[in-house]
This record gives structure tokens, sequence and C-alpha cells, in this order.
């Protein structure tokens, strides 16, 4: 049985690595993620944004997680000029951990952007971005223990059976690149569009790739490169009400996904900057069965001063893949913009 757990271990990390990357439904909460380009591209000085999804807590002992932690910073070049260029600057940290089989998944890296104003009065901004940094994969052997450990009287010797465990610990170096275009005039529709590719170079991330190198049989497994697009529109209906629809697609490997839908601000207090935020929206994913609706998305978000604040839910709408009460999840996002300016930088959308 303990063999048999190993080779699961195993095969269930070789599975996570080669799937989708984590992506968070409220995509734009965690903006350098989403987009390199999107670094410093806000109406501050500094921004901090926290995130943490947590998914399959029915199906697992311990939920399936996500945290982020990210920090940019925003400069101009001249900042008596209101149609100045700028660019930004900042770090992403992001763990992905599986704790049923100890594994875990950690990323660090560093973004940098720059922002080309278009216009003479800074409403139209295109943005160039690239992140690189390191990713270090690695599966739990802790808690394994085997028959011929056993001591035949008080438990199990660890290492006494001499067995010889494959590397459990990988590393290798990533980068992204992305482009963003953000026009946001005082009086019509503002629009927020980009794309991005994530792994450039396909990284090898095979636990076997070093100890089968120059083997007859070689074991590889590279890292699919991701490739998004998205579309993010604002829309003033009122002084206090505005409509964002937005769709996002990503490719990567042999998965899909599109995620389509709307959220709504609405000004409680202008004085104090408050708000709230409600949006929904559908997910589209590849599957066995073709691409089809994979889950529903519900937000709330409270915005007060220079803190947002969301909360939201996946409801899994797919019975094809896994029963729907399995295909939860809850992700909650906090984020804090620190010397914010009404009207500097072009503002990225907030979830």
């Amino acid at each position: 049985m303990r063999q048999i757990y190993l080779v699961l271990v195993l095969l269930l990390a070789s599975a996570v690595g080669q799937a989708q990357d984590p992506v968070y439904s409220q995509f734009f909460s965690s903006p350098t993620l989403l987009n390199p380009a999107f670094t410093g591209l806000f109406p501050g000085r500094y921004r901090i944004a926290l995130n943490h999804r947590s998914q399959w807590p029915q199906l697992l002992s311990t939920p399936y997680s996500t945290s982020a932690f990210a920090a940019d910073f925003h400069y101009d070049l001249d900042p008596k000029r209101r149609d100045t260029d700028g660019f930004g600057a900042g770090v992403v940290f992001l763990n992905d951990r599986l704790p049923e089989v100890g594994y875990a998944s950690n990323q660090a890296m560093i973004s940098g952007a720059f922002h080309k104003t278009l216009d003479a009065r800074g409403e139209r901004t295109l943005s160039l971005g690239g992140q690189v940094g390191i990713i270090q994969r690695n599966v739990g052997y802790g808690e394994l223990s085997f028959e011929d450990e056993f001591n035949g009287t008080t438990g199990y010797i660890a290492g006494a059976g001499g067995e010889l465990l494959p590397e459990n610990n990988v590393a290798f170096a990533d980068y992204q690149l992305g482009l963003n275009y953000s026009s946001l005039p005082s009086r019509g529709v503002g629009v927020f569009t980009g794309v991005a590719v994530h792994h450039v170079g396909a990284p090898e991330q095979s636990f076997y790739a070093e100890a089968t190198a120059g083997d007859e049989i070689e074991v590889t497994n590279t890292l699919h490169r991701r490739y998004s697009a998205y579309l993010n529109l604002r829309l003033r209906r009122t002084g206090s009400v505005e409509i964002s629809p937005r769709a996002y697609f990503l490719s990567q490997g042999p998965h899909a996904t599109l995620h389509a839908g709307s959220n709504v601000r609405l000004l409680v207090n202008y004085v104090t900057g408050t708000s709230v935020h409600l949006g929904s929206w559908l997910r589209m994913a590849s599957s066995s069965g073709g691409f089809g609706p994979d889950s529903v998305v519900g937000l709330v978000g409270l915005e007060v001063s220079d803190f947002v604040f969301g909360l939201s839910y996946d409801v899994g709408i797919n019975p094809k893949v896994v029963r729907a009460q399995h295909r939860g999840a809850f992700e909650l996002s906090i984020s804090y913009l620190g010397l914010g300016e009404d009207d500097g930088a072009v503002p990225c959308p907030k979830f």
C-alpha cells in the first residue's frame, strides 16, 4: 500500500504540473499575475494585493489552495506633465498547494513595465511589460513509510528499508511578456484590452529530467506556454453607477477557458470613496466532452477609501467532469492603493 501511495503521489503531482496554471476568478484583482503590462498602471504611487483561493473543500480533507502576494510601484518621467510617460516595477509571489499529497509550487517574479501616453490629456496609454523569476515545485515524502521499515514491534524506522526515491524537488527559470491598451476618457466608454504570454521559454519541469538525461528513454515534461487576451469596458450610466462588461480568454496546451460577464460598481459615499461592487460571469472550459459551461462565479466587493475587498464563489455546473457539489471554490482578495491620485495614471479594473 505504501508503494502504491507513492506512485499515486507522483502521478498526481505530475498531473497537477501538466494541468492549466492556477487562475483567479477575480482575475483583475491581481493584475500583475494577469498581465505584466499592468505593473505600475494605477492612480497612485504603490499598490499591494493579496489573493487567496480555496477549492474542492467537500472533496478533499484539506482544500486545494492558491495564495498570492503582489506589490508594484508607479513612477512618472515628468510628474509635472499630465501627458507624461511612466514606468512601473514590482514583485509577485505565488504559492499553489495540494496538501492531500504534499505537493507545492512556489513562484517568485520581478515585474517591469513602460507606459506610453498617447494623447495630451493622458487618457490613452499603451503599456509593455515583462516578468522574470523562478518556479520551484516539490512533493513531500515525510509521511511515507514502507513495509520493510517496520521493526516488528514498535513501528517504522525511517530509511531502514533503503528505498531509492526519485528526486522530489525541481526548480526552473521562467518569464512572461504582456501588452495592454487603456483608454479612459472623461466622457464615453472606457476600454482596457491586452494580451499576454506566460512561460515564454516553455521550461522543463519534470522531476525525472535530470536523472534520466542521456538515457535511452528520457523523461521530460515541458510547461506549456499560456496565451491570454481580455477586453473590459467601463460604462458610466450615471454619476454613481458604473458597469464593466468583460471577457477573458486563455489557452494553455490542450486547455482553454473563457470568462464572460459583468461587474457593477455602485458609489455609496462620494466623500469617503465608499462603493459596492456586484458581479457575475460564466466560465467556459474545454473538457473530454468538448468546450462548454464549467461554472458560474458570483462576486461581492467593497471599496472604502484606498482599500478594496472582494469575495467570490464558483459554482460548478458541468456534471460530466465532477459532481457540482465538489466544484465549489471560495476566493478572497484585498488590495491597497498608496498615495492615490484622483487624476494620475489610468486605473485598471478592480476585480
